[in-house]
């Protein structure tokens, strides 16, 4: 069924048709719509045989889904930014127990300075915590991927992350195709859990293991990302015969079989990317994109088959490592660590600042010339960065950097009338 819908309400309702037992909700901009909207279907029925918890903070929330997975229910928790780096030690015991729960990431930066609007660093983050990380590149996307989570992540026993720009996909309004309970039901059987707390069959979950055994089981959480590369594409598969639309996987490449060029990226901004290479193709300029749906397990295999032709690479992300750069882009040049190509990063969006075509046209035609630096910050004001350099060096107590940028904005701003210098 088409439905013009806000995107958070149309994840809500993709979850709730997945049947999930007990959903543990603490509210976190911008993900707080969403669990909103499955108490709102547990409160009038629609949701049937469900528990919705309130809790008293992230942290409780997902100890709460552990707890409740351990004990044999389909498990869901949502969550964002800060609320992620809260919920930390229990992130890490998901995994490690191998428990199948499904997490909604509204992705949103990380302070300090405090910052509600979109990019990737709280997703990032967590990337090695052995959780599942699917990005969604639209609303349609972030619906479908959920229903796969529920199943992939019951497969494989281990819990997944649905990583959605927040307010970009999260507060937007789109035409979505709802499936109907009918097909979810076809799609996702009910669930049959590999470990279950059992008063007939007693055993420790979460019990003290030592240098013994600890390598081992790391190495199997290990193998279980493995599996997954495997899985991702079939489950994806099945989701098409099913639903008949192509979604998930583990990669989406766009013009990539002629393309000199190539930018790769995660989430909602692979949809301003392609619209750029629609363009400049019609300018005869060779360029691609690949989006990539599945960041943990990296699919390096796919990804180095969809590159390996280009004679540059550009991996556009929302976020960045202090001190080194790109977080993408060295996993995407570990995919082609025997070939000479360049991997070039732009860090892009921090904070939320807009992503524009004519600005990633601009770094794009640079990176043809073969001009591109290694790392280079999108729309960055240099004059103001090298401003606060100055500034810091000239003075022991020069105050916080955050406070110094914004006072020169605004002066900057109040010098300006209608986009002219007065």
């Amino acid at each position: 069924m088409l439905k013009q819908i806000e995107g958070s309400e149309a994840v809500a309702e993709a979850v709730a048709l997945c049947r999930p037992e007990v959903v543990c909700a603490y509210p976190i901009t911008p993900q707080t719509h969403i669990v909103e909207g499955v108490g709102k279907r547990v409160k009038n029925g629609s949701l049937e045989n469900c528990e919705f918890i309130n809790v008293e903070s992230e942290f409780a929330a997902l100890s709460v889904a552990i707890g409740a997975s351990a004990a044999g229910a389909r498990s869901y928790t949502a969550t964002a930014s800060q609320g992620l780096l809260y919920m930390a030690e229990a992130v890490y015991n998901a995994a490690g127990l191998g428990l199948p729960i499904v997490m909604t990431i509204g992705n949103r930066a990380i302070g300090a300075p405090i910052n509600i609007w979109n990019d990737h660093t709280d997703s990032m983050s967590m990337r090695d915590s052995g959780w599942i990380q699917l990005f969604a590149e639209t609303n349609q996307e972030a619906l479908d991927l959920h229903i796969q989570a529920f199943r992939l992540a019951e497969e494989l026993s281990c819990p997944v992350m649905v990583c959605m720009d927040g307010f970009i996909l999260t507060h937007a309004f789109e035409r979505v195709d709802m499936p109907s309970q009918q097909d979810v039901d076809a799609y996702l059987p009910p669930y049959d859990p590999v470990q279950v707390l059992d008063p007939d069959d007693p055993y420790s979950i979460g019990a003290m293991v030592g240098p013994e055994a600890f390598t081992e089981v790391r190495y199997l959480a290990n193998d279980k990302q493995l599996q997954a590369l495997k899985l991702i594409p079939e489950i994806s598969n099945v989701f098409k015969e099913v639903f008949g639309r192509d979604t998930g996987g583990l990669i989406h490449p766009y013009h990539t079989e002629d393309a000199e060029t190539i930018v790769v990226a995660l989430g909602s901004v692979n949809g301003t990317i392609k619209e750029v290479v629609d363009v400049m193709r019609e300018d005869g300029m060779a360029i691609g994109s690949l989006g990539i749906c599945s960041f943990r397990p990296f699919p390096q295999e796919a990804i180095r088959k969809a590159l390996k032709k280009a004679k540059r690479i550009v991996v556009l992300e929302k976020s960045m490592a202090p001190g080194m750069g790109g977080i993408v882009a060295s996993n995407v040049r570990m995919a082609l660590s025997d070939l000479p190509t360049p991997v070039h990063t732009v860090i892009a969006g921090l904070g939320g600042r807009p992503i524009t075509m004519v600005s990633l046209r601009e770094v794009f035609e640079v990176a043809f010339e073969d001009r591109l630096p290694e790392v280079q910050f999108l729309d960055i004001d240099h004059a103001a960065v090298e401003h606060e350099i100055v500034r810091a060096r000239g003075t022991r107590r020069s105050g916080p950097t955050a406070e110094s940028i914004l006072r020169r904005k605004a002066a900057g701003a109040a010098q300006s009338v209608g986009g002219e210098k007065i």
